[in-house]
């Protein structure tokens, strides 16, 4: 749909594709890269909730709305390709075709659940809870088993993205992530971690192991 109807484009690494505040036209399909979905609060703060990789639709919040300004922004990690359709013609398409409504709806469900999910684990189960699970998240995401119960996380990190995705500072990062290497349960590598004992930081935070399509970060 996004091929057949839609526009390519190309986009540098820290090109900004989307601003929050900006009035939301288009609807947007990842066709190649990495794209970081973020929002800044009024003391500057940045709070990163998504890293989307090849097939992520994005600014989806806008469709079948009348509130047409962006509530994120979105910036291209990566020099990265998005397929751009009008938010109108979408949702032409979505109410012409009943079968391809319920399939939207079903995957708005999803990324709702997603969401609630990201929410409860950074404001519930605190600082080191928000750490873990985002661990856990980006290993279900860009992970690679490389032995039993040990994942590589193919997704170049700092510390400061780290805490931006846990909402907190770079300095509780730091110190979280120093002691997960002394207790050998990650190794990290030129910003590549490496998950030792995911179980390990799954039992830390009672995870109720949802489904692979939920605990994601993109």
């Amino acid at each position: 749909m996004f091929e057949k109807h839609g526009q390519l484009l190309k986009f540098d690494k820290g090109s900004q594709i989307f601003q929050e505040g900006e009035l939301a036209n288009d609807i947007y399909l990842v066709n190649h890269g990495k794209i970081q979905i973020s929002k800044e609060t009024e003391n500057g703060k940045e709070l990163t909730f998504r890293l989307c990789g090849k097939g992520c639709i994005l600014g989806e919040t806008t469709l079948f709305t009348r509130d047409n300004l962006h509530t994120t922004s979105a910036i291209a990690l990566f020099p990265s390709e998005v397929f751009l359709l009008s938010k109108a013609t979408l949702e032409m398409l979505l109410t012409e075709q009943p079968a391809l409504l319920i399939e939207y709806l079903k995957w708005i469900q999803n990324e709702n659940i997603k969401n609630r999910t990201l929410i409860r684990d950074l404001v519930m189960n605190g600082k080191k809870g928000a750490l873990f699970s985002t661990l856990i998240r980006l290993a279900n995401t860009y992970g690679e088993t490389i032995a039993d119960n040990v994942i590589y996380i193919k997704f170049n990190l700092t510390n400061t993205d780290i805490a931006n995705l846990c909402s907190t500072s770079r300095e509780m990062i730091n110190r979280m992530l120093n002691d997960l290497r002394k207790q050998k349960i990650i190794s990290m590598d030129k910003g590549f971690i490496t998950i030792h004992d995911l179980q390990y930081l799954k039992d830390e935070i009672c995870c109720e192991n949802c489904p692979l399509s939920i605990c994601r970060i993109d």
